[in-house]
């Protein structure tokens, strides 16, 4: 992980490849929460609603000011989509809406999909998860680009959810465990990378002495949903399991991968994840411990199937 500024305020922005180098997620969690019940209510049906797209249209209609919300723009859209009108002619700017297209797809593709529940009944909806299990409490803000200076004077390109040590951290979404280990700045912390590797997914500031769930492996695929680890406030030191950090809390951050060369360089991508967060909060596992080993599992086994 390297840190940067950013040094543009655009939100349409390309490589000279054609490759995105740079996005802001500015939707309100009132907006992705209804384009997500359009999308959900409308699975089974002759017109099937996509929430990206909805979200596309949208940026493009408030010049990516998703202040500028109002629920009646979804209905319409939605109302135009069951009529056979396309995303892309509603936007009335193809360049635009292409960019949002991509991007959102980039962030939002793994959210949505099939499993089955604790039944074994095939469901469509929500299939990624709240980092904090059911039952365990935490605070958040919007802290996403505030200053900080620990080694150097830089932005927070991640988001900060406070809770006790010990809590659980879960999954936000399957994928592959790239890394494992120490960071000065972060301290124990996990990277996940979504099986499209598209989204990297970092947890930060775990616990000390005993940060990772036993049963997490670096280089394996990890299922969402999963306990991974659990809070503590390690980092801000080059000595190893240093609990440097004020307040126990797990800094979660989200990073667009477009192409590999963006994975680690000085304009890497991370997104705001508040408002993602509180969509999330919308689907919480259940965890149990075991007082034998003293590690948390989940209180049932989750099956995806897309």
């Amino acid at each position: 992980m390297i840190f940067h500024f950013f040094k543009t305020k655009k939100s349409v922005d390309y490589c000279s490849g054609g490759i995105i180098k740079y996005v802001k997620f500015n939707p309100t969690y009132e907006c992705l929460e209804k384009a997500m019940k359009e999308d959900i209510n409308s699975y089974g049906k002759e017109v099937k609603i996509n929430w990206i797209e909805i979200l596309s249209v949208l940026a493009v209609k408030y010049g990516d000011e998703f202040k500028k919300y109002k629920e009646s723009d979804i209905t319409d859209i939605v109302k135009n989509l069951n009529e056979k009108k396309t995303a892309e002619k509603l936007a009335k700017n193809k360049k635009n809406y292409d960019y949002y297209l991509e991007a959102y797809t980039a962030i939002l593709s793994g959210f949505l999909g099939t499993y089955k529940d604790k039944n074994n009944e095939e469901k469509y909806g929500l299939k990624v998860y709240s980092p904090i299990p059911n039952g365990y409490y935490f605070t958040h803000g919007d802290d996403f680009g505030n200053s900080r200076t620990f080694g150097f004077k830089r932005p927070h390109l991640g988001h900060d959810l406070m809770a006790l040590t010990g809590t659980p951290v879960i999954a936000v979404e399957s994928g592959n465990v790239e890394i494992m280990g120490w960071n000065r700045y972060g301290g124990w912390r996990i990277g996940i990378r979504s099986f499209d590797k598209k989204r990297y997914y970092y947890y930060a500031h775990l616990r000390k002495n005993r940060p990772y769930h036993v049963d997490l492996k670096e280089n394996q695929p990890v299922q969402a949903g999963q306990v991974i680890g659990y809070v503590g406030r390690t980092g801000y030191s080059d000595k190893e399991n240093t609990n440097n950090i004020d307040k126990p809390h797990l800094h979660i951050g989200l990073q667009l991968v477009f192409d590999e060369s963006q994975k680690e360089c000085d304009n890497e991508i991370w997104l705001n994840f508040y408002e993602i967060t509180k969509l999330l909060e919308k689907n919480k596992v259940s965890v149990i411990r075991n007082s034998e080993t003293k590690e948390f599992y989940l209180v049932t086994n989750l099956s995806q199937t897309n």
